[in-house]
């Protein structure tokens, strides 16, 4: 899931500026969960607008921010009400998404966006996906070497790890030695010997598009 952190209040006013009429977008998905984006988030930041003095003149919260027909039809009822801008509580795609389908509206981000990351447990979330293009995770037992090691080595660990922790941040264990560890709880340590490529940036000519259409 994709994580974001709520930006200070202070950033979010700035952007909104002397903007007097506000409508707010939640996301039913990934804010939902890392408490950015939900129901009780939205209410809140309407509760904190008035407070500044702002009118709020919708809200909605959207079952995926970065599916655009779903929140195309969200958004009809807050553009027709004119607001002078929009807060979208959701990831950076979800915030383009909406600001597609407010045309003449500014769209301003009440979030961060963070990484690609897994929930360990209730409030916690590690990163674990880089988006390379390139997934290797079947030569390194499921543990990605990009995301995991601090240096995003592909070939095996440096020179700097002590008692299996990691020379950049020595709270991390290495990202190699449980690969290692891994590789030889499921018998493949045999890959361990093979070369990979250093990953390149053919695959980071931005923006990217993946299109479906006449594929079978």
């Amino acid at each position: 899931m994709i994580i974001t952190q709520k930006k200070p209040m202070e950033e979010l006013m700035a952007m909104v500026g002397d903007a007097k009429t506000v409508a707010i977008v939640g996301c039913n998905s990934c804010a939902t969960a890392c408490h950015t984006g939900g129901e009780p988030e939205v209410a809140a930041l309407a509760k904190a607008l008035e407070a500044a003095g702002k009118k709020v003149v919708g809200t909605t919260i959207a079952d995926y921010c970065c599916m655009n027909l779903g929140v195309k039809g969200k958004m009809k009822p807050l553009v027709a009400a004119k607001p002078d801008c929009v807060i979208c509580m959701s990831c950076g795609d979800g915030v383009q998404c909406v600001a597609k389908n407010a045309p003449g509206i500014p769209t301003y981000p009440s979030n961060n966006t963070m990484y690609l990351g897994e929930a360990v447990r209730f409030g916690v979330w590690e990163e674990a996906c880089h988006f390379c293009g390139d997934c290797v995770l079947g030569q390194t037992g499921g543990i990605c070497p990009v995301t995991q090691c601090a240096k995003s080595l592909v070939n095996g660990p440096c020179g700097g790890q002590k008692n299996g922790k990691c020379e950049v941040n020595p709270e991390n264990d290495c990202a190699w030695i449980k690969i290692y560890k891994r590789l030889g709880e499921i018998g493949q340590l045999d890959k361990l010997g093979h070369t990979r490529e250093d990953k390149g940036y053919a695959k980071f000519s931005y923006p990217r598009t993946i299109s479906l259409k006449g594929k079978k």
